[in-house]
């Protein structure tokens, strides 16, 4: 039974030391005390804030994490470039903010072009797309340090401090609203990784699985999906910078690594409410082949992946068709997954492999 722990990947240690690290880097706020620049303090938040008087800017970094060794592997880099701006992009639109810059860092063993070529212009294409600009980054080749390449980012946003979502005016009864995910995004490939090495599968192997017929696609193919990027198509709804509000959002969720209990547990701190979601997008039809090879238990397979829920977003029920449809017309698949309750648990529907009538439902609490 496969976990991912398994995968070498020790959640509670990486909590720990997020706690750690942020402890240490609230300890640098007074520093801007009294001068322009003043953090915002927002515990388990998805991006962090900073008060420039007139507007708000919000800095955070991630990247795409052993996905990249599947493009290595496969030599296909044509949309890892999507799946680092998804990474920082998406987490910042959760407060409400336009990303207008990112820069990134390969750290790589051996530089080699071919291979960063297509990794920039595949975050070029996007970049231009969403309207992001990337002034600047790092190629830094480290020898034996590394046996692989490494690429992180970081993007810088804004938002007016009126149209900034923290999520404090959650409140029982409100809708939650699923946007569907076809992909793993860039989270929990250790977990993947693991169960096709167990199994004796390579990334270059062909998969039939997912439709019974011959269709070429490898492994490979499946996994270096891109992600759906969420931000673009949401600010068209929650409006860029100095543009209007289509519809109030009370809070936006994206789930990556964690799940989306615990994702959703980030905005929903020290409220006391929780969700009720009965309605959730089914698991895509890789990871319930994942599940089953791996004998991933459905609970363990929802702390890791997004299981086809890439984001969640909570407004009020009079506006949940609307936001829906809004959604739709930017090509986001979009439906009402259930509501926020007055019980800080999250239960949601099991589309996992391995549902009986006993795990129909999970339910998951705040740790």
């Amino acid at each position: 039974m496969a976990t991912y722990a398994d995968s070498g990947v020790d959640i509670s240690a990486g909590d720990k030391a997020s706690r750690i690290a942020y402890n240490y880097a609230k300890s640098t706020f007074s520093s801007r005390e009294g001068l322009k620049g003043t953090p915002l303090i927002q515990d388990g938040g998805f991006a962090g804030a900073i008060d420039m008087g007139d507007y708000l800017m919000i800095t955070n970094c991630d990247g795409v994490g052993t996905k990249i060794d599947i493009a290595l592997e496969m030599q296909n880099f044509a949309g890892l470039g999507y799946d680092l701006l998804a990474m920082t992009a998406d987490d910042a639109i959760c407060v409400g903010a336009e990303v207008v810059s990112i820069t990134n860092t390969i750290d790589t063993n051996k530089v080699d072009p071919n291979e960063i070529e297509p990794m920039m212009k595949s975050l070029a294409e996007i970049c231009i797309k969403e309207k992001v600009l990337i002034p600047g980054g790092e190629i830094a080749e480290l020898g034996n340090t590394l046996t692989k390449s490494i690429w992180n980012s970081s993007a810088t946003g804004i938002v007016e401090k009126n149209k900034f979502i923290t999520g404090e005016n959650i409140e029982a009864g409100q809708a939650v609203i699923s946007l569907q995910e076809f992909g793993f995004r860039s989270n929990g490939f250790s977990l993947v990784r693991h169960i096709l090495k167990e199994n004796n599968i390579k990334f270059s192997d062909i998969c039939n699985e997912f439709t019974g017929e011959d269709t070429g696609k490898t492994w490979g193919d499946v996994l270096l999906k891109p992600c759906i990027l969420y931000h673009g198509a949401l600010l068209e709804i929650l409006g860029r910078f100095g543009k209007e509000r289509k519809i109030d959002v009370t809070g936006i969720v994206h789930v990556t690594g964690g799940g989306l209990a615990g994702n959703f547990f980030r905005i929903l701190k020290d409220k006391n409410l929780g969700a009720n979601l009965p309605n959730i997008f089914p698991m895509t039809p890789a990871m319930n082949i994942l599940q089953k090879l791996g004998n991933v238990e459905d609970r363990e397979a929802y702390k890791t992946w997004n299981c086809g829920n890439g984001m969640l977003m909570i407004c009020e029920q009079k506006d949940a068709n609307n936001l829906i449809k809004l959604l739709k017309e930017q090509n986001i698949s979009a439906q009402i997954a259930g509501e926020i309750i007055e019980k800080p648990v999250i239960t949601h529907k099991n589309c996992g492999a391995f549902v009986t009538e006993e795990t129909e439902m999970l339910e998951f609490k705040a740790e």
